[in-house]
């Protein structure tokens, strides 16, 4: 007789999770603690994934900082909720960890808006120029790029290159323009971009100050620059949390992904929180590659450790170099 739990591991393999059913009786917060006990496992979850899987999680915070914190555990099992590329990063830099993703298909509009195939042609007509790579991207371009970089310290970054050295920045050109404009550096950018920072309206946010006048506008730097010239702040996510716990406003319009408001409502309950409406109907900003982890499915993924994140072990020591760069360059400056 087949065994069940080998056929419940083929068929995540083959499907995923969309044909799994929980048992509805279950506490799935116990046992979600009684898997990471068993497993020796960590938690990882991103600002913008759900509140439920934020609370359980070991770590919140962005894709980096979390990866870093997987590290530095003795953890036997990562558990990543977040999306493919984020995944992708923990194990390059725990490449002896188990590193497990709720959802396979959890993608991202902006690694995937610059696929590495694509990228090495568009290279090869700057042979001389350094590629700096914003973090949000494939394990493959990482390949591809000579030191990344984070919203936090991306304008360092680009500072710590020689100013004759020409520079291409990938992938995202919002960030890339603000870039330029916060370090006058006049680089080659990719037309890559995020769908959930390039969907505000800055006509329904313009009405919404006008409603809320002593609100403070804080906005990622991947928005578009119509938004970002409207904004009193502009930070990482980290950056934009810690912006609210310290600020002396009361009252909020958050331009990015409105998962991290669950965090800023902890951190603040007085204060109020406005997440900035999109050019379309609906209520808010949510990513939908984020919001494919469910509690369920990351139960699921810590019982059966599937699906698994699995990279080539060039790709691992290739990518490792340009965040081990990065890291380098931060250290020195004292943002890591």
């Amino acid at each position: 007789m087949t065994d069940v739990f080998e056929i419940a591991r083929r068929d995540l393999e083959e499907n995923g999770f969309l044909d799994m059913e929980v048992d509805p009786t279950l506490d799935l917060f116990e046992e979600i603690e009684k898997l990471k006990r068993e497993k020796n496992a960590v938690i990882l979850a991103h600002y913008y994934q759900e509140g439920d899987i934020q609370d359980i999680a070991d770590y919140v915070g962005d894709s980096l900082g979390l990866s870093q914190q997987a590290a530095d555990t003795d953890a036997d099992m990562i558990v990543f909720a977040g999306v493919h590329f984020m995944a992708e990063t923990a194990k390059i830099l725990s490449p002896d960890k188990k590193v497990v993703l709720p959802d396979l298909k959890a993608g991202c509009s902006l690694a995937d808006s610059c696929p590495a195939p694509l990228f090495r042609l568009f290279k090869e007509k700057y042979p001389d120029h350094v590629v700096v790579s914003y973090v949000n991207t494939t394990a493959e371009m990482k390949t591809l790029t000579d030191i990344c970089c984070t919203s936090t310290n991306a304008v360092h970054i680009i500072n710590s290159i020689p100013k004759d050295q020409p520079i291409i920045f990938a992938p995202d050109i919002n960030l890339g323009k603000y870039l330029v404009k916060k370090t006058g550096r006049d680089m080659v950018l990719w037309n890559g971009s995020c769908m959930v920072h390039e969907i505000f309206s800055a006509e329904k946010i313009t009405k919404l100050q006008m409603r809320y006048p002593e609100a403070k506008l804080i906005a990622h730097p991947e928005c578009e620059p119509v938004i970002l010239d409207k904004a009193d702040f502009i930070g990482s996510t980290s950056g934009l949390l810690r912006y609210t716990r310290t600020s002396d406003a009361t009252t909020f319009i958050v331009a990015t992904e409105p998962g991290i408001i669950h965090q800023m409502e902890k951190a603040s309950p007085d204060k109020v929180f406005i997440p900035a409406p999109p050019n379309n109907q609906c209520a808010c900003n949510e990513c939908p590659h984020m919001k494919r982890n469910t509690l369920e499915k990351l139960y699921l993924s810590m019982k059966y450790e599937l699906p698994e994140i699995t990279l080539p072990e060039h790709v691992i020591r290739d990518a490792r170099r340009s965040i081990d760069r990065m890291l380098e360059v931060s250290a020195r400056a004292g943002l890591v």
